[in-house]
């Protein structure tokens, strides 16, 4: 057999001079960050201060009814955008029905107000003799 080998004072062998296996180091215990936190929150123990665990049953209940006012808020804007929206295309739908239907009149009426929109022009003396034929035409 060979004789142990313990030049490096690392390596630790057994009495039959077989390596022994070491502990593999764990990065995330080493971390100093780590150490750190888990001092803080050792000695907030020890001192009866709850670190993760700060809001009182009160505050929580407070801040759930906010955030349900909150989102019923945000709800009810929606609600009134789309009802908005649907006023609006209403009112866009009645703007173009009453356009349409001042269109018509305007069309159907158009003759009967050109007559008079030119009876300033005409002749006042046509206008006389037309009014009598037409008083003759009705007597008979």
């Amino acid at each position: 057999m060979m004789p142990p080998i313990n030049a490096n004072q690392s390596v630790m062998t057994d009495s039959q001079g077989l390596i022994l296996p070491k502990k593999l180091v764990n990065p995330v215990l080493e971390s100093m960050d780590r150490q750190n936190l888990h001092r803080e929150l050792m000695f907030n123990q020890k001192m009866g201060k709850s670190v993760l665990n700060q809001k009182s049953e009160l505050q929580r209940a407070l801040e759930k009814q906010k955030e349900r006012q909150v989102l019923a808020a945000q709800n009810l804007a929606k609600q009134q955008q789309a009802e908005q929206t649907i006023a609006n295309e209403l009112g866009r739908v009645i703007m173009q029905r009453a356009q349409r239907l001042e269109q018509q009149k305007a069309g159907a009426g158009g003759a009967g107000t050109g007559s008079d929109q030119t009876s300033g022009s005409i002749n006042p003396e046509y206008l006389n003799a037309r009014a009598k034929l037409r008083a003759t035409v009705d007597t008979k």
